[in-house]
């Protein structure tokens, strides 16, 4: 039987909250019934969307705060103010087993800087990573630091894979997903001495749930050729947003290639069919939701201009980390990496 989950929502925070965040779960909670909500914001703006949605009103507990961390907001201004606001309310029924997870659309950097000083990193992680699934060819991938940290030695690094590949096998169902790091070259040889130190700690890594299959290049990314990118926040971050430029690129010239002229017109009505899917395999609101790993607790945050479907998609993957018990994943492999590097120096 499937665990009932209790999801923790940051009903304050994203570009059209209260609203957006309320579609959104109440689309969730239709595949996921007997799922609980623990909505934290202003109540006078939330309770008459809650009133529309019956069904979610009754598997929902509202609890009202006046507190808001806005989209400027430092994240050091966060960590003194941020506490008793509905962001820190909500990480902080997962920090006190209220909930299994909370989820937020709202500043990134206050989200994660409140969640790494309320929740702390996991025996065996130095740094929390942003992870989150990206579309290819093939169908999707994950891709990790997205952000988080902008310089990562090689320990990181290898942290990052062990928790990518966990993520993945929870989140795609890959028993042995495909891990790599992003290079400037596939070659042995190329790339800096962290991204070399990190593949040499992985390829002897034999026991861990994962194949690891060394470097890509960024033109490799949108191929799908590997299930988990490892890379610095940096580097991810770049990436991402440049993968999610070039997406809307190619959407709005298409759009307007097929309005040029009677004959493009005619040509969109034969395949328009075909159009919306790669639309729809392109929209990031298909892919929505990203997760820090590495913490003692799940968080997960949502694109700020997610649109209520977009929402309901990161809410879904929350639940699948959730029932999944993906920190438990993760603490497993670490204890797997850790004895095979006690062995290793038992036997020099």
């Amino acid at each position: 039987m499937a665990k009932k989950i209790t999801i923790a929502v940051d009903a304050m925070g994203g570009d059209n909250a209260p609203d957006m965040v309320i579609e959104g779960i109440a689309q969730a909670r239709t595949f996921f019934p007997d799922t609980k909500f623990l909505i934290y914001g202003d109540e006078s703006q939330i309770k008459p969307i809650l009133e529309s949605h019956v069904e979610l009103r009754a598997a929902s507990e509202l609890i009202h705060t006046d507190d808001v961390v806005s989209s400027d907001m430092k994240p050091s201004q966060a960590l003194r103010r941020g506490r008793k606001s509905s962001m820190g309310l909500a990480i902080q029924a997962v920090k006190d087993g209220e909930a299994d997870v909370t989820i937020s659309a709202g500043n990134t950097g206050a989200l994660m800087a409140l969640a790494k000083f309320m929740l702390r990193t996991m025996p065996g992680i130095d740094r929390p990573a942003l992870i989150s699934l990206m579309p290819t060819l093939r169908g999707e991938s994950a891709m990790l630091d997205l952000g988080a940290n902008v310089e990562c030695d090689s320990n990181n690094l290898v942290q990052f894979a062990i928790m990518g590949a966990a993520y993945v096998r929870t989140i795609l169902g890959l028993s042995k997903p495909t891990v790599a790091l992003l290079n400037v070259g596939v070659e042995d040889l190329k790339g800096k001495d962290s991204i070399k130190a990190a593949a040499d700690v992985l390829r002897e890594s034999s026991h861990l749930p994962l194949n690891f299959v060394g470097f890509v290049e960024g033109n490799d990314i949108a191929t799908g050729g590997v299930d988990v990118v490892v890379t610095d926040g940096f580097t991810g971050n770049v990436a991402l947003k440049t993968a999610e430029g070039t997406a809307r690129l190619v959407t709005q010239l298409l759009g307007r290639a097929f309005k040029s002229s009677m004959m493009t017109k005619l040509g969109y009505m034969l395949s328009r069919h075909g159009l919306r899917s790669l639309k729809d395999h392109l929209d990031p609101n298909n892919h929505n939701g990203g997760v820090f790993l590495g913490l003692n607790g799940l968080v997960m945050k949502s694109h700020g201009g997610a649109n209520a479907h977009g929402f309901a998609s990161a809410v879904t993957s929350a639940i699948d980390m959730a029932q999944n018990d993906l920190i438990r994943l993760i603490s497993d492999d670490l204890h797997e990496i850790v004895a095979e590097d006690e062995a290793l120096s038992q036997n020099k």
